[in-house]
């Protein structure tokens, strides 16, 4: 019997504040690394003022995350994690940042990021293919 796959059902936005920062985080379904890598890029555009963008995705095979800025593995690694845990594919989720003045810790950018990766993935629905 074959076995499907999981999938984002359609785009989906959470909002969390951590310590002033606020975390916007965005999940999309995608088709390829390059539907990806556009989204991506006119997500930098929207939010140029922010303060970090990071961003996860796994498409096929292909599974790529940045921490933009933020402590190495503090930031995409926990969001890809969110991912590989519930079994996405064809899945794009970026996390953008406004500092607020208060630092977070490794812990607390760990958590946050998380959280707003988790949102974002509730909010798009999750389906099986």
């Amino acid at each position: 019997m074959a076995q499907g796959i999981k999938i984002l059902y359609k785009g989906g936005v959470g909002e969390l504040e951590e310590k002033k920062s606020r975390f916007i985080g965005q999940a999309w379904p995608v088709h390829s690394e390059e539907e990806a890598r556009e989204i991506i890029e006119r997500t930098k555009k929207e939010f140029w003022d922010a303060t970090h963008n990071v961003f996860t995705y796994r498409v096929g095979d292909i599974q790529r995350f940045t921490d933009d800025g933020e402590p190495s593995g503090a930031a995409g690694k926990p969001m890809l994690d969110v991912l590989l845990g519930r079994d996405l594919q064809n899945v794009l989720v970026i996390v953008t940042r406004y500092f607020g003045g208060t630092l977070l810790g490794t812990g607390g950018l760990v958590r946050a990021y998380t959280k707003g990766a988790q949102i974002a993935v509730e909010a798009a629905g999750i389906i099986d293919k």
